[in-house]
């Protein structure tokens, strides 16, 4: 995501973690490719719908499990949309929603890390994602290896809790720093057996970065996606069959695609309801 609001503060929350944890992974596990090769599981970054989730956040979870979505990538941020994590996990379980991963901020990996994993199991994820870096990163390739350094120490924390930690890119991040391609040395120097990355499709394509190389020389690291489309000069992004990114040529590309949570972002659209809807049956509608 490029909005430089931080996602800080949805920390939470009680509730019947293991179970929602087991849940949730055998929801991806469980769900083999239909017979007609189409995305199974798509799930929608709840930023996609921010102002939505604003005004109402129980109608707009009821309204995107309507269209169709089977999971969410929550944001421990905006103070979870005025709602207490209990209310945000009882909307989920009424509309049978799942919330997979969460967008979390980098700090959080710095102060009470172990109290975040508890949370993370409470509220069933398999992930928790850092969706940006600090801005020190912008300037210091130095900077980048300190925080791949961190996100070694607490991925293997988090391995030990069942969860996975992985980075989500921005378009910057395929912007040389230093001389370097600030993405490859993160991915460089963390751990695959600790850290994880979450591909944003329409972000590398708005840094100028090639989703489909970053698939081709880091399949095994890779364990999520973002799926947005741009428009030709790759300023901005656009509903998913508007844009000029082949995404079914990709999609069919990943390997053991059921298996790796897919979430629609759209981040820029004028009506985010009816741009969700367009974009997930855009989705169900592709022969992968």
């Amino acid at each position: 995501m490029t909005n430089p609001m931080p996602r800080r503060t949805f920390l939470a929350a009680l509730g019947t973690g293991a179970g929602a944890l087991l849940a949730s992974r055998a929801a991806w596990a469980s769900h083999a490719p239909p017979a007609a090769g189409r995305l199974d599981r798509i799930g929608l970054e709840l930023y996609a719908v921010r102002k939505a989730m604003r005004e109402n956040p129980e109608k707009t979870l009821a309204a995107i499990r309507a269209i169709g979505y089977t999971d969410v990538e929550l944001l421990w941020s905006f103070k979870n949309f005025d709602r207490s994590p209990q209310q945000v996990k009882a909307t989920l379980k009424a509309e049978g929603l799942t919330a997979t991963s969460a967008h979390i901020a980098p700090e959080t990996l710095l102060s009470e890390w172990s109290e975040s994993l508890r949370t993370a199991k409470l509220l069933g994820h398999q992930y928790l994602v850092v969706a940006s870096l600090p801005s020190e990163t912008k300037r210091s390739i130095d900077a980048w290896k300190i925080w791949a350094d961190r996100f070694n120490a607490a991925g293997e924390e988090a391995r030990r809790a069942g969860i996975w930690l992985a980075l989500h890119n921005e378009p910057d991040h395929q912007r040389k720093v230093e001389g370097e391609f600030p993405l490859d040395v993160f991915l460089k120097r963390t751990e695959p057996k600790f850290v994880r990355f979450q591909l944003d499709v329409g972000n590398m394509l708005m840094g100028g970065g090639d989703p489909m190389d970053y698939l081709n020389r880091h399949k095994d690291r890779i364990g999520s996606f973002h799926l947005k489309n741009v428009v030709a000069d790759r300023t901005k992004d656009t509903e998913l069959g508007a844009g000029t990114f082949d995404l079914r040529a990709f999609l069919a590309a990943v390997p053991e695609l059921a298996k790796k949570p897919c979430f629609v972002e759209q981040e820029g659209a004028a009506d985010e309801l009816a741009s969700a809807k367009g974009n997930f049956e855009y989705l169900r509608g592709l022969t992968l």
